[in-house]
């Protein structure tokens, strides 16, 4: 396994006042999935331990961390036909704090003095009875004590070819915590939020979440090839998207994905971590394990933000079209309404 590391913050080009926080230094571990459960969790404790020793204080690991990514292929239980004589997706699925992936990242967490961010398929309750086959895709945070300090769900669930997520889980409920932004004392007081992969391409969640005041997002991510487009490298969009939405919303942004062939699909790693201004402070290979450990001087989006003050000369009174649904048989967004122009001269 490699250390990349970037450990002293680039000056804040647009800095006007000198800042009177340390640096928060952030580790990020890519790894590649085993069907040795035992090998799997060495490789992590490996990465985890040494981006501890680099002195990070809180480590960030891939989507579905512990498990073989699910949502390759179809299930046997196509819930959509009414097969009800096969397994449901969601057998697969664990408990939150019973589960074996809560119980590695607390250990983790405890043996290096760190917070631990990992990333799971939950069970979830059926509070209806009927039961959908269904779980969600859950990112937590644990203290160096080994207790949780924050969980957030996948709000944004992918349905292409080699990512059936909606076969898999629920969408994240739709409530007043859906954007929740954690800041625990562990960390100073870093304000961060925990959305999941397919929810790094929706600029609406980033920009909620620096409405809301978070200073990084860490998106644990599953994202490769795509099995309908050999050819595509989808890599270098994925990137400049989540690197755009920080500049946009200020905010630095950790993205641990995998690396390694799955099923039907190859991974491609490119773990980075970027910063308020789109640079790129630490970046992984797309197939090999790695460490990132990256100082984080977050006081960069007080000054961006303050030079390009985007949030501030928001025009909200003209974005009712944006919580308007697309219908599903208009994917490329046709209006399912009319403008004023088109109704003046209707």
């Amino acid at each position: 396994m490699i250390e990349i590391t970037a450990l002293d913050s680039p000056p804040s080009p647009a800095r006007t006042e000198p800042s009177s926080r340390p640096a928060l230094r952030v580790g990020v571990v890519q790894h590649r999935w085993q069907p040795d459960a035992a090998a799997l969790r060495a490789e992590l404790d490996d990465g985890i331990a040494r981006a501890a020793g680099l002195g990070a204080a809180v480590v960030f690991l891939p989507e579905l961390t512990l498990s073989r990514y699910p949502a390759d292929t179809l299930p046997e239980n196509d819930l959509d036909r009414g097969d009800a004589t096969r397994p449901r997706p969601s057998d697969i699925a664990e408990d939150l704090f019973t589960g074996p992936t809560f119980r590695f990242a607390a250990d983790a967490a405890r043996r290096n003095g760190v917070c631990v961010h990992a990333s799971l398929y939950q069970k979830a309750d059926n509070p209806d009875g009927a039961d959908d086959g269904l779980g969600l895709n859950t990112a937590i945070l644990v203290s160096p004590d080994g207790e949780l300090l924050g969980r957030t769900h996948k709000l944004h669930i992918p349905v292409t070819a080699g990512y059936y997520e909606d076969k898999f889980f629920r969408q994240g409920p739709d409530t007043d915590d859906a954007y929740e932004i954690h800041s625990p004392a562990e960390l100073g007081g870093a304000r961060l939020g925990m959305p999941t992969c397919w929810d790094e391409w929706f600029p609406e969640l980033a920009r909620i979440y620096s409405l809301g005041g978070a200073e990084l997002l860490v998106y644990p991510t599953a994202i490769g090839s795509e099995p309908d487009h050999p050819d595509f490298d989808t890599q270098p969009l994925w990137q400049q998207v989540i690197v755009g939405n920080g500049i946009a919303n200020g905010l630095f942004m950790v993205v641990p994905n995998r690396h390694g062939s799955e099923g039907t699909l190859n991974f491609y790693g490119s773990s980075f971590i970027s910063d308020p201004y789109g640079r790129i402070l630490a970046q992984a290979p797309r197939d090999e394990s790695a460490v990132l450990v990256a100082d984080l001087d977050l006081d960069q989006r007080r000054d961006w933000l303050t030079l390009f003050p985007f949030l501030a000369t928001r025009r909200p009174d003209t974005y009712a079209r944006l919580t308007e649904p697309v219908r599903p048989d208009t994917p490329l967004g046709v209006a399912p309404y009319e403008t004023s122009a088109q109704k003046a001269t209707a």
